[in-house]
C-alpha cells in the first residue's frame, strides 16, 4: 500500500508538474501571440504613418517645386528687366566707319574750299548734303564770294571762326556774321539770297553745312536764326572746351532750336591728351571734323588717328562718341542728326524727294514764285 501510494503521489506530482508546465507554455504562447499581434499593429500603423508622410511630402514637395518654378521664372523676369535696365545705363562706344580727308575745290565765284561730304567718296551721309571748310587769309581765295543764288528742300548751316560774313536774301533779311557766329537757315519753300566776306584782308575761316529736310518740312515758310558769338553756350571743364550751336551737352541746350532733324552741332577744343566722351541720340547720324590738331576717334581699343581737315563718321551701333586729343591737343566739329529715311532728288541748289519736285523748282524759281 506504501508502494501504491508512492506512485500515486508520483503520479499524481507528475500530472500536477505537466499541468503546470502546459498552462505555463500556454500563457507563454499567449503572451507571444499578443506581442506578435502589437508587432503587426505597430507595423501596420507605421506603414500607414509613412505612407501618409510620403503623400503629404509629395504634395508639399510638389507645390514647393512649382513655387520655387514660379519664383525662378519671376526672378528670371526680374533679372531680364534688370539686365535690360543696366543694359540702357552702360554705354557702348561707336566704331569709325570712315576717315576721309578734305579735298580742296573752287566754290562760289572762286572761293577756295575743302570739301568732304558731297563728294564722289561720301555723296549724302543722311541727313548731310554738303561739309565745306574754308580757310585761307589769301583775299584772292575767298573776296569773290557767294553772290546771289536760290536754294529750296534743306537748310544750310554757316558756322564762322575768322572773318565776317555778309547774309542777305531777296525778301529783305540781313545778318552780318562775325567770328563766332552761327547762321541757321531753313530755306524750305525757297529763298534766294548771297553770302559776301567783309574784309579785304587777314584770315576767313568757317563751315557751310548742308542738312536734308524730311518731305513735310521741305515747302515750310524760310526761317532764320542767326547767334553771335556771345550767345552762344559754352562750357568749360578742366582740360576741355565745348561750344554749343545746337543740341544739348551736360544738361546746357544749345542756342539753335526747333529743327527738323533734332541736330547736335558743338564745336570742341582738347588739351593735349585730354579725353571726351559724349552721349549720342541712337540711331542719329554722326561725323566729326577735325580741324586743328589731331586726336584718336572711336573706342580706345580700335581708336583711329585723324589729323588737320579730315572728316570722320562712325558706325549707328552704340551710343556714345570717345574722342583722345593728339600730343597737340585736337579741335573739332561733332555733328549729329536723325536720318529722314526718305527717296531723295537734288540737283544744285535744290533738294527735294522727287524729280518732278526739281522741275517744279527750277519753274517756280524762273517765273519769281519763290
Amino acid at each position: 500500500s506504501k508502494i501504491a501510494s508512492s506512485i500515486s503521489f508520483l503520479f499524481t506530482f507528475n500530472s500536477f508538474s505537466n499541468s503546470q508546465h502546459t498552462r505555463k507554455t500556454q500563457t507563454e504562447n499567449f503572451n507571444k501571440n499578443i506581442f506578435i499581434l502589437k508587432m503587426i499593429q505597430f507595423r501596420t500603423l507605421l506603414s500607414f504613418y509613412l505612407i501618409l508622410t510620403a503623400l503629404a511630402h509629395f504634395e508639399t514637395n510638389e507645390f514647393t517645386e512649382t513655387e520655387d518654378c514660379l519664383t525662378h521664372i519671376d526672378t528670371k523676369s526680374n533679372n531680364q528687366e534688370e539686365k535690360r535696365e543696366m543694359n540702357s545705363l552702360i554705354s557702348t562706344s561707336r566704331l569709325v566707319k570712315m576717315v576721309l580727308p578734305s579735298r580742296p575745290q573752287k566754290e562760289g565765284a572762286g572761293v577756295t574750299i575743302r570739301r568732304t561730304i558731297g563728294t564722289n567718296k561720301l555723296d549724302y551721309y543722311d541727313p548731310f548734303l554738303l561739309l565745306d571748310e574754308f580757310n585761307t587769309d589769301n583775299p584772292d581765295e575767298y573776296l569773290a564770294g557767294f553772290p546771289n543764288h536760290p536754294h529750296r528742300g534743306f537748310e544750310t548751316v554757316s558756322y564762322m571762326l575768322d572773318g565776317k560774313m555778309l547774309h542777305e536774301d531777296h525778301k529783305g533779311n540781313k545778318g552780318l556774321l562775325g567770328p563766332g557766329a552761327v547762321q541757321w537757315m531753313t530755306a524750305g519753300r525757297g529763298i534766294i539770297h548771297s553770302e559776301m566776306p567783309q574784309m579785304e584782308n587777314g584770315k576767313m575761316r568757317g563751315f557751310q553745312m548742308w542738312v536734308n529736310l524730311p518731305a513735310a518740312s521741305k515747302m515750310v515758310p524760310p526761317r532764320y536764326q542767326d547767334y553771335q558769338a556771345e550767345s552762344i553756350p559754352v562750357v568749360k571743364k578742366e582740360g576741355k572746351t565745348i561750344k554749343i550751336m545746337a543740341g544739348e551737352y551736360d544738361n546746357v541746350k544749345g542756342a539753335v532750336n526747333g529743327i527738323a532733324t533734332n541736330p547736335l552741332y558743338m564745336d570742341i577744343t582738347l588739351e593735349p591728351n585730354e579725353t571726351f566722351s559724349h552721349q549720342i541720340e541712337k540711331g542719329h547720324t554722326t561725323f566729326a571734323y577735325c580741324f586743328e590738331g589731331s586726336g584718336f576717334f572711336g573706342p580706345s581699343e580700335s581708336s583711329k588717328s585723324v589729323q588737320e581737315s579730315t572728316l570722320v563718321t562712325f558706325e549707328t551701333q552704340g551710343d556714345q562718341i570717345d574722342v583722345k586729343a593728339g600730343p597737340k591737343g585736337a579741335r573739332f566739329l561733332l555733328a549729329a542728326a536723325r536720318p529722314i529715311n526718305e527717296p531723295m532728288a537734288r540737283y544744285g541748289p535744290f533738294v527735294m524727294n522727287t524729280q518732278e519736285e526739281i522741275q517744279q523748282a527750277f519753274s517756280d524759281f524762273r517765273s519769281g514764285k519763290f
